[in-house]
């Protein structure tokens, strides 16, 4: 099986829950960044190895990760400490972002639906005549043909 590669789009959607654009901007260095996170450098660059991250690069090839990979690496620590192997949390990992696709793919056809029913009701209302300027048609008797009526 490949590993997963992290979706940039997952990344950018994210970055407004975690502090706006500046949160999916690279600036820890590797040792910051496992600090931060709560494990060795090492196993930083063994999950990168496994792609469970995937760290932005400076010109020199230095890793620089974002409060996002931090955030990442915190839930792929807090998956471990519950027991889950490094394949479980990439089976974890895999599901989640589908769990965003699905929901952003749902609102979506919320939005569609929402629009095309509004279009609906308009076209209702344009089509909708007042019953003063319709015809109204009345029968005189069995059998006689419909006569329109002066209302």
């Amino acid at each position: 099986m490949t590993p997963p590669t992290p979706d940039k789009n997952h990344t950018a959607r994210r970055a407004s829950l975690f502090g706006g654009e500046s949160a999916g901007r690279a600036v820890y260095v590797i040792s910051v960044a496992a600090e931060l996170a709560g494990v060795h450098p090492q196993t930083l660059r063994f999950y990168e190895r496994k792609g469970l991250v995937d760290p932005s690069r400076t010109g020199g090839g230095n890793r620089r990760y974002s409060q996002l990979d931090i955030e990442r690496l915190r839930h792929i620590g807090m998956l471990t400490a519950s027991g889950l192997n490094l394949e479980g949390v990439r089976h974890v990992l895999e599901l989640e972002a589908e769990v965003e696709r699905l929901t952003a793919e749902l609102e979506r056809v919320r939005a569609e639906a929402r629009d095309t029913i509004e279009q609906t009701h308009r076209q209702y209302r344009r089509d909708l005549v007042p019953l003063r300027q319709a015809l109204v048609f009345r029968r005189t008797g069995y059998g006689d043909a419909p006569r329109q009526s002066g209302r």
